[in-house]
């Protein structure tokens, strides 16, 4: 992307890449990018405005130390903003992605250090973090759900248990692949903590 005054110029070869990786042609791309801009008129989304629609997503929450990981798989290139392109890329495949897609994004959620590996302290931060929020915002979720996010002993339970359904080959780090395999097994707390992401991800998609 260029830069003219500050604000992110969507370049030809910026189109040709949003094209080709979604399902859109480059009028709508144009267009979607216009609506972009209306909201973010420097052409990207800074961690402040971020952390705004975060807020707007879960009044009342504390959202600050989880959506650092949902910002994390947005902005791909690390510069601390969320470009056009990278935002158009994730919500496409999110929305329309297949189901390994989607989970190749949520692991970049979970890759707190970005070396390709969840490690268990990186799940226990997730899910300290994650828990957190949901008991913020959804008080009166079922009983056994609840003591689970106010629990600290048993949210423990529940990350090494899901920490070991993913980490196939006991090597003590879940790589990509075992982390798609274990979703997509439908294992049971696998899935759980996978579909808590997305539900943060889809109510946060809507204030963007």
């Amino acid at each position: 992307m260029g830069c003219v005054h500050g604000t992110k110029i969507l370049t030809e070869e910026d189109i040709d890449f949003i094209a080709k990786n979604t399902a859109m042609d480059k009028a709508q791309v144009e267009n979607q990018y216009q609506s972009f801009l209306k909201k973010h008129p420097d052409g990207r989304i800074s961690r402040k405005s971020f952390h705004t629609m975060m807020k707007e997503c879960y009044p009342g929450a504390d959202t600050e130390k989880l959506e650092r990981h949902i910002f994390r798989m947005y902005d791909s290139n690390k510069d601390g903003h969320i470009d056009f392109r990278e935002f158009m890329i994730v919500l496409y495949i999110m929305s329309n992605g297949s189901p390994e897609e989607n989970l190749k994004q949520i692991f970049r959620v979970f890759d707190i250090n970005n070396d390709g590996t969840i490690s268990l302290k990186e799940l226990q931060k997730i899910v300290r973090d994650l828990f957190l929020l949901i008991n913020d915002t959804n008080a009166d979720q079922a009983s056994q759900e609840v003591l689970v996010k106010t629990d600290p002993l048993s949210q423990e339970v529940l990350v090494k248990t899901a920490f070991n359904e993913m980490d196939e080959n006991h090597d003590g780090q879940i790589s990509q692949l075992e982390f798609i395999e274990a979703c997509m097994a439908q294992k049971k707390f696998s899935t759980m903590l996978t579909l808590k992401i997305i539900d943060v991800f889809i109510s946060d998609e809507h204030s963007m």
